[in-house]
């Protein structure tokens, strides 16, 4: 596990190492054991380096067996010592026991294809000296970032984190207005964009080929959930089960101490059961509470760990926000609004404290059915189905003359949020329900410049072809493809490597082993989800393992008290930071627009607690990044 930096260059004058070494310490945190450096006459490259498999050995960069191609790697490979032993009886010889040589020796013999044969998570960088061309890859569904800038002459620069590639001369700090615009509605900037015109995200599941100044990318794997496989619910049961043992148990290789996130949730407290029955100790796991007990699962994690024998140790989160926002805004590199990213660095400051490496449940709802969300876009598929007359005229007309409520969390506000986007095309109606400014919101909150910045730019595209891709076949799986896709690598996967890396802490997720989400994919969808209930399959694998009332109770996810934030230690701060000048000159959001914001939250006539934390992220990333 590290990060990885550098730069190719065109025009043959050698690279300039000075630039390379600010460029590699800007990601010191990511790997503070040791770092590597490779410099000719076309390339640099560079890492920082956090030891887990190979302590002795695993120096990068690594090289093939005649030493014409070398790798920096960030990531860990599970089946690595599989793949030497097949590599081994193709005649290559090795002289590391790691797993990154493993990869460049799969490169030499199966070119761009390598990727295909790698199970795990992984950032690739390989330098070609006698071709001068660069390979870079992202794993299938992006637990390791990869940014890239290709300049107007031909270079390219790269890096794990924004922090790294701002550091070269040639990258531009310009805007996208597009990104913002993606931003405001998705709580994060969806991949390929970023917040910068000049840098792009490799997206997930792709690689990129440079040489000679020109740059090829292909994606080479995408979920396959058009073909279902024929299973008994008992069978289908048994082999999720099996499946994720299998990933769990290899996601326990390691030399450091290791433990697990547990929440309190089916898909943490799944990984934690599995972890406990393929270890020799007690499990050491680490949870997080909140003061507000309205938003506290820590009683439930404490069971989950004494029914298993796992260790257990718990972080009460008493978030001085004020003192950590810059300190996320900074590592986050560009807008980020999921208030989770503050319990999520929170713990894993304190659980680097006794392990290097911590498993989690992320990934369980994407290939599962585990939101709401999914369920309703099944359910409004038959609302679709009533007449038109019953339902605009009469169902949609009385319920807008209810009442509504300020808690997100309240059954009519939820209900009237559905029936809000029911009637839409699939794509229209999801993005609904993800975005924080709708479409309309926009449309009034939005200054005439900026409109007219983002007229013909639509941040529903980036859900538009995977549900087209299923082509209605099925209203779920397209949902969990969408979600796979963009949902999950943009925000939760994002949030998790930048919060666990600030604090040299390796997360490894082994419902994100592909082999897991391709079975998932090949399930039909009643055995998934039936009824009302989200992940029923999940659950029935769960409750082989944990107590039954952890398993079936009311989903609470990571949610944050933001709202409370906001009337009380923040509340003077957002005040004074979006009511500025500074905020208002921006020229996004009206000023005027921004003060009903504000006097509806503070009259309690109105929830919006997310909006206005979405553009507070905004600006603290201006004056951290732009100013």
């Amino acid at each position: 596990m590290c990060g990885i930096t550098g730069f190719v260059v065109k025009n043959g004058l050698r690279p300039e190492r000075g630039v390379l070494e600010a460029m590699n310490q800007a990601i010191f945190h990511r790997g503070p054991d040791e770092d590597g450096f490779f410099i000719d006459d076309h390339a640099a490259l560079a890492m920082r380096r956090l030891a887990i498999i190979d302590l002795a050995s695993g120096q990068q960069p690594i090289w093939n067996a005649d030493r014409t191609k070398c790798i920096f790697f960030n990531g860990e490979i599970y089946n690595y010592r599989e793949l030497r032993e097949g590599l081994d009886e193709r005649g290559h010889k090795f002289y590391t026991n790691s797993d990154t040589e493993a990869i460049v020796h799969l490169y030499d013999e199966f070119g761009v294809d390598c990727v295909l044969h790698l199970r795990g998570m992984f950032a690739i960088a390989i330098w070609d000296t006698l071709e001068q061309s660069l390979f870079l890859a992202r794993d299938r569904v992006g637990k390791k970032p990869l940014l890239y800038s290709h300049q107007p002459n031909g270079d390219l620069i790269f890096g794990s984190e924004f922090q790294a590639l701002l550091k070269h001369p040639s990258v531009s700090r310009d805007v996208d207005p597009e990104a913002i615009d993606a931003f405001l509605s998705y709580l994060c900037v969806p991949a390929p964009l970023t917040a910068f015109k000049a840098i792009r995200k490799l997206e997930p599941g792709h690689w990129l080929i440079w040489k000679g100044g020109a740059i090829e990318t292909q994606r080479y794997w995408l979920p396959d959930f058009s073909t279902k496989i024929k299973i008994s619910e008992e069978d289908a049961i048994q082999e999720t089960t099996r499946l994720l043992r299998e990933s769990t148990r290899l996601r326990m290789i390691s030399e450091v101490p290791l433990g697990a996130f547990l929440s309190g949730g089916v898909d943490s407290s799944t990984v934690v059961a599995l972890m406990a029955q393929e270890s020799s100790t007690p499990v050491k796991t680490f949870s997080i509470g909140f003061e507000e007990q309205d938003y506290s699962e820590l009683k439930y994690a404490k069971r989950v760990a004494e029914h298993v024998g796992a260790e257990y140790n718990e972080f009460i989160v008493r978030p001085k926000a004020l003192e950590i926002l810059p300190t996320l805004v900074r590592h986050y590199g560009e807008p980020y609004a999921d208030p989770s990213a503050i319990p999520t660095f929170y713990v894993s400051r304190e659980t680097r404290k006794h392990v290097t490496v911590a498993l989690n449940g992320d990934g369980g709802d994407e290939s599962f059915v585990g939101y709401e969300r999914h369920v309703a876009m099944r359910y409004a598929e038959l609302y679709r189905r009533l007449p038109a007359v019953l339902r605009l005229s009469l169902i949609e007309p009385g319920l807008s003359l209810l009442p509504a409520s300020t808690d997100f969390r309240n059954r009519l506000t939820r209900f009237q949020r559905f029936l809000a986007a029911a009637s839409q095309e699939r794509a229209d109606r999801y993005f609904r329900w993800l975005s924080t400014f709708s479409p309309e919101e926009k449309a009034v909150s939005y200054t005439p410049e900026f409109s007219e910045m983002t007229r013909s730019f639509k941040p529903v595209d980036f859900l538009e072809p995977y549900f087209a891709r299923l082509n209605g076949k099925g209203i779920v799986d397209a949902t969990l493809l969408a979600d796979l896709m963009t949902y999950l690598p943009n925000d939760l996967l994002v949030k998790v490597d930048i919060a666990s890396m600030a604090n040299s802490l390796e997360a490894r997720s082994p419902f994100l082993d592909h082999k897991v989400i391709e079975f998932a994919a090949s399930l039909p969808e009643n055995l998934k989800q039936s009824g009302r209930d989200p992940k029923s399959l999940l659950k029935k694998v769960a409750e082989r393992l944990v107590p039954k009332d952890v398993i079936y109770r009311q989903k609470m996810g990571f949610a944050m008290p933001i709202r409370y934030w906001l009337g009380s230690e923040l509340k003077e701060f957002t005040r004074e930071t979006l009511l500025s000048l500074r905020f208002n000159q921006r020229g996004f959001i009206s000023a005027d627009s921004v003060e009903r914001l504000i006097q509806e939250q503070e009259a309690g006539t109105r929830d919006n607690s997310w909006k206005i934390w979405t553009l507070l992220m905004l600006e603290l990333w201006f004056r951290e990044f732009i100013d």
